[in-house]
């Protein structure tokens, strides 16, 4: 792969990073351009220069530092795709807090857990989102709402004062970032992350997204995940380009209306949204300023892939992460890419494919893959639980990998292919579910005795949760029962989590130990696709 724009990279991270500083001042500073482009679903549209998110990220942070939030505070940021976001995750890192993004789709439980589980400090949310999050909130002593509630800090007020704050120092290995992301036992892992991660994050956006100062990327993802992060803010604004920011639900005619728009020049979506876009009518739309189309989270159909390319002339470049490392596996710029691949290593980043053992295994043959240790885009651990990162480890005479859970193969070119998971994640149009959440709403209704949750192979979606239930005596199957369970888990959980199959049994499979076998009903779900 000589010749490629990473030829003779090596890692740059500084000993200090502060991403407020030293991206967002940095470009207000050098050429002040447009950051941000935002709209919703009614029409309303909103733009920032870097200086513009300076100045509001001071005020913000200079009221936040009011009320007593400090350099490594926790402090959930439960908000929608709306300025405030950006604004507020990049006032938190200015003073050194540690922002934890949320989707608004969580119920008060949900909340409730990763507030005591982080010890959150404070809150951000909208006000109209109070009312379902607020008893969730017992443990968070100090509140901050975009709109004015009763009670709470007005975020908007605070914008419109004119006091700002001065930066923390921030050290390379301080905490930036906590994520929370779905285990397939028990409840979702804190995934801390460092400020130097914040700074490595950047090269996914020079050699896969491919952003560069005046591009407008547009990345679709949800503000809780951390695709998000690296696509719609810390990636794009490091490269000094303008991100775009849509509220709104999904209708895949109005996605190519925006980017008509808009004049998008990188569009960033699950397999699953381009599989619904490209159905529509793309040539009646004038997308020409678009140059690059990207996807992760889950790999793409040949037809979507084809479709896509016969509409646009381009092809899609795929990537892979998680939310320990985020993007390790890259089509990068200059590949050709393969589809269903998930890419090639990562500049900087050394990947493998090892057996059960942790020894290396030959191009073509199945094992997990594994990222040499260390790696500045790695998590600085798992919160309140370094033993679950311990058991990703291991080691053999090459040094030491962290096993992802995944599992895959690498061909003779170095291209890397899914093979499935290692655990019992269900990866579901681009979001990660862990069977365990599932279960626990599942079995808080009256009728379920037992239950299991596993992935179910989707055309659309790629998996889909299935449920397999034993009812209580006194209960039977029928469609009013599967809809009622299904309601049940949506107001339970995320509603993203919910069931979309539902099979009764009699018993479910179990081990000697009783414990139920998910393996095996995931097994069966595949068989009965």
């Amino acid at each position: 792969m000589t010749g490629l724009p990473f030829a003779g990279f090596e890692w740059d991270t500084p000993s200090r990073f502060n991403f407020a500083v030293d991206v967002v001042d940095y470009w207000a500073e050098n050429g002040n351009s447009l950051a941000l482009i935002w709209e919703n679903d009614k029409g309303d549209e909103r733009r920032f220069t870097y200086g513009e998110i300076s100045t509001l990220s001071k005020r913000l942070a200079h009221g936040l530092r009011q009320q007593g939030v400090q350099k490594g505070d926790f402090v959930l940021v439960v908000l929608p795709r709306i300025p405030e976001w950006q604004i507020a995750i990049t006032a938190l890192m200015r003073i050194g807090a540690v922002p934890v993004p949320c989707i608004e789709m969580l119920r008060a439980s949900d909340i409730a857990y990763r507030a005591d589980h982080c010890g959150a400090r404070a809150v951000i949310c909208r006000a109209g989102h109070v009312a379902q999050i607020n008893a969730g909130l017992d443990s968070v002593p100090v509140r901050f709402s975009v709109g004015a509630h009763p009670g709470w800090h007005s975020v908007d007020a605070t914008l419109a004062q004119t006091q700002e704050v001065e930066a923390a120092d921030i050290r390379a290995e301080d905490p930036a970032i906590l994520y929370y992301t779905s285990g397939s036992t028990g409840n979702p892992k804190g995934v801390l992350h460092a400020s130097r991660t914040i700074h490595a994050w950047r090269n996914s956006a020079r050699y896969w997204l491919d952003v560069h100062p005046g591009d407008r990327i547009w990345c679709t993802a949800d503000t809780g995940w951390s695709k998000a992060g690296t696509s719609t803010l810390f990636g794009p604004w490091a490269q000094g380009g303008t991100a775009f920011f849509y509220d709104g639900p999904f209708e895949a005619k109005s996605r190519l209306r925006l980017l008509e728009k808009h004049k998008i020049t990188i569009y960033c979506a699950a397999g699953t949204e381009l599989f619904r876009v490209v159905q529509e009518d793309v040539n009646s739309f004038d997308i020409s300023a678009l140059r690059r189309t990207v996807t992760a989270g889950e790999a793409m159909n040949t037809a979507v892939a084809d479709a896509w390319f016969d509409a646009t002339g381009m092809r899609v470049a795929e990537a892979y992460g998680q939310t320990e490392t985020l993007m390790t596996l890259l089509t990068l710029v200059g590949l050709d890419p393969r589809v269903g691949s998930m890419g090639v290593a990562a500049p900087g980043v050394k990947m493998a494919v090892l057996d059960d053992k942790g020894r290396g295994l030959p191009d073509g043959e199945t094992g997990n893959i594994a990222i040499r240790l260390p790696n500045p885009q790695m998590m600085l651990d798992y919160l309140h639980a370094p033993e679950k990162r311990a058991q990703s480890i291991v080691r053999n005479e090459a040094g030491e990998w962290f096993l992802t859970g995944d599992l895959g193969r690498r061909d003779a070119d170095g291209f890397y292919w899914y093979e499935g998971r290692s655990d019992d994640i269900i990866s579901s149009a681009g979001y990660r579910i862990g069977p365990t959440e599932v279960e626990n709403a599942l079995a808080s209704h009256p009728a379920v005795l037992e239950c299991a949750a596993v992935a179910a192979p989707d055309r659309e979606r790629g998996q889909v949760v299935k449920a397999f239930i034993v009812l209580k005596p006194g209960h039977g199957p029928s469609d009013t029962l599967s809809r009622d369970i299904q309601d049940h888990v949506k107001a339970a959980t995320a509603p993203y989590k919910y069931p979309r199959q539902i099979e009764y049994r009699n018993e479910l499979p179990k081990g000697v130990t009783g414990k139920i076998l998910r393996r095996a009903l995931r097994e069966e779900a595949k068989t009965n696709d």
